[in-house]
């Protein structure tokens, strides 16, 4: 939501590796519950003021709640209704979800581990190997058959 205070850390941080993302083929998108009225006058704040000053992503204004509720991130129950968890959706051109994550409200995600896990996706599609945990690119992978996965674990254990 605008004008709290782990939002605008993550939107931020976003919008500082944008253009990293679209080296990737990628667009980040910003959502929430709230108006376009109140994300002109977060992006009008100052930063040092908890605001987002000048953005390289777009924020959309999900203000009837129906991008909200179709990403099953929206609350609805107790004092937090209406309010939205931190929802995070990887899609890939052919419009197939790749990854998704739900955050509660009091934790950032990693804007780096996105990066990461987009480059994951991409390499899979490209080589047909499989990626193991923490891989980061040009890190060994491995080949998804019994046999020939053995190559990485005779080498990684």
């Amino acid at each position: 939501m605008d004008f709290t205070f782990v939002c605008p850390t993550e939107i931020i941080a976003f919008s500082e590796k944008a253009a990293e993302f679209r080296k990737l083929g990628c667009e980040v998108l910003g959502c929430s519950v709230d108006s376009k009225f109140s994300h002109l006058a977060w992006i009008n704040t100052p930063r040092k003021k908890g605001g987002l000053g000048e953005l390289d992503i777009p924020l959309l204004a999900d203000f009837n709640k129906e991008i909200s509720q179709a990403y099953d991130v929206l609350i609805d129950v107790g004092e937090e209704t209406g309010a939205t968890f931190r929802g995070l959706f990887i899609i890939d051109g052919e419009g197939k979800l790749r990854q998704s994550t739900i955050n509660d409200c009091p934790v950032g995600r990693n804007v780096d581990e996105i990066l990461r896990l987009v480059e994951a996706f991409q390499f899979t599609d490209e080589h047909g190997e499989v990626c193991p945990a923490g891989w980061k690119k040009g890190k060994k992978t491995i080949k998804p058959t019994v046999d020939a996965s053995k190559e990485y674990f005779d080498t990684a254990n």
